[in-house]
């Protein structure tokens, strides 16, 4: 019994986020996923609709996570949490803003429900392999952290407010969404949350991208290492979801290791939390997933890991009917047994382990 508690330990994780990608693929996974009770293109469509009149002060925000200013905010903790389930449905509107350091980041779900507009209305951005990580740029110093909120390093920047020598202005603080490298001693910069005491958390991501392009441009040794910059900062070029693109950007021969894909509606804003408008998917499957025909290449080759996966996406295609019979069965079982996910993809050998370089498990926290 002990060994098998320990199997089960090590195969399964809970999470309460739909689509969570701690766990695999839910159409690539080892047994049938649970799936939301509303798919996931209209949980999107829902919350475009709800983001435009949704008002958060997203200023005084800001200001909080520049300055670790959180008077007042007891009170506030004690209001009712985020709506979940509206009208039944399960569909997440954050009321407020998370406190202090922790949830700060927009995490992606899992691309499932390919949407029809990908192609005009989505832009795709090349992760590399990394720690996600929140950088608070303020009063004369650069705060990184982790997803969870803990401080893992104070340096000095050529971000506004970085260093004490651009932070004579209280007010030039600077909040970026990055990936840092530790290989290359470099954060990859994947948004833009505030730039020189400017929220654009209610932005749209084409404007966020647009505008952190400019500003990174503007901001001279920012991707020089330097005493005032002992770590570079880069940011990522987002691309076009057509077909020609993504073809194009699988057969790029990137100057990092490449983690995945990451797939923003370029309507939403920066929402903390876990957004079916931000997707992820393994560079290997674009292929299955979006049915385009890919070039061979590194990014493309499946690892061993998922040879048996593409006959259980086309059964899946094919009996969407039949599985939506089976998840309102499933779906009271899953969320009494604390609504498990499995960590690893599917068709995994027994005689191997994961543990090790083949692990098929994302690097980046997305």
């Amino acid at each position: 019994m002990e060994e098998l508690s320990q199997a089960l330990a090590c195969n399964f994780s809970v999470s309460q986020d739909l689509n969570s990608t701690a766990a695999p693929h839910p159409r690539l996974g080892q047994y049938k996923a649970k799936y939301s009770s509303l798919e996931q293109g209209e949980r999107r469509r829902r919350l475009l609709e709800l983001q435009k009149t949704k008002r958060l002060d997203y200023v005084n925000h800001a200001r909080r996570l520049a300055e670790d200013d959180w008077a007042g905010m007891e009170e506030k903790e004690e209001e009712e949490e985020a709506d979940k389930d509206v009208e039944g449905m399960e569909v997440e509107v954050r009321k407020k803003l998370p406190k202090r350091y922790a949830n700060q980041l927009m995490l992606s779900e899992w691309l499932i429900d390919v949407p029809l507009d990908l192609a005009q209305e989505w832009v795709l951005v090349v992760c590399p392999v990394g720690k996600r990580a929140l950088v608070v740029a303020s009063r004369g110093t650069t705060a990184a952290y982790t997803k969870s909120g803990y401080c893992v390093n104070r340096f000095p920047s050529l971000l506004p407010g970085g260093n004490h020598r651009n932070s004579s202005v209280g007010k030039d603080y600077t909040i970026l969404d990055c990936i840092y490298n530790e290989a290359q001693q470099m954060y990859y910069v994947l948004d833009v949350m505030c730039w020189r005491g400017h929220p654009v958390y209610d932005c749209q991501t084409d404007f966020r991208f647009y505008w952190l392009r400019c500003k990174m441009e503007e901001q001279a040794g920012l991707e020089e290492k330097s005493r005032l910059n002992p770590f570079k900062f880069v940011s990522l070029r987002n691309y076009s979801c057509a077909n020609e693109s993504l073809c194009e950007v699988l057969a790029t021969d990137f100057p990092f290791e490449v983690d995945g894909l990451l797939f923003y509606h370029k309507q939403t804003h920066y929402n903390p939390g876990c957004t079916p408008l931000v997707g992820w998917l393994r560079p290997y499957m674009v292929s299955d997933v979006l049915g385009v025909s890919v070039p061979a290449g590194p990014l493309t080759t499946k690892p061993d890991y998922a040879g048996h996966q593409l006959q259980q996406i086309i059964d899946h295609k094919r009996s969407k009917k039949q599985r939506a019979t089976e998840d309102a069965s499933d779906s009271d079982a899953a969320d009494a047994d604390g609504r498990y996910e499995l960590e690893h993809l599917s068709t995994p050998k027994p005689e191997r382990s994961f543990s090790g370089s083949g692990d098929p498990a994302s690097e980046m926290e997305n």
